[in-house]
């Protein structure tokens, strides 16, 4: 009878761990959502954050252009680390 016991309560452990384990995926897929590709904008904390056309180049420069509206924001880094943006609306 103790034998019994003994595999129920591992059964009970191992199934406790399975759900908690379960319930931690669930919440951890809710914290960080993902934006499907092709989409214009991805989610940053909660919100939605235009995508822009970035283009790096292979020194690891790059220069981005969001339009919003009539207003087109570019932003650049270059290789030595410099970063500026620039703002034009039209």
């Amino acid at each position: 009878m103790r034998r019994f016991g003994m595999i129920k309560w591992a059964t009970g452990a191992a199934l406790a761990l399975f759900v908690a384990g379960s319930a931690n995926a669930v919440i951890a897929q809710a914290q960080a959502p993902s934006t499907p590709k092709g989409f214009n904008y991805e989610i940053r904390d909660g919100k939605r954050v235009p995508k822009g056309n970035r283009v790096t180049a292979a020194d690891g420069s790059w220069r981005e252009e969001v339009r919003q509206g009539q207003c087109t924001t570019v932003k650049a880094k270059s290789a030595s680390g410099d970063y500026s943006e620039t703002r034009k609306c039209d």
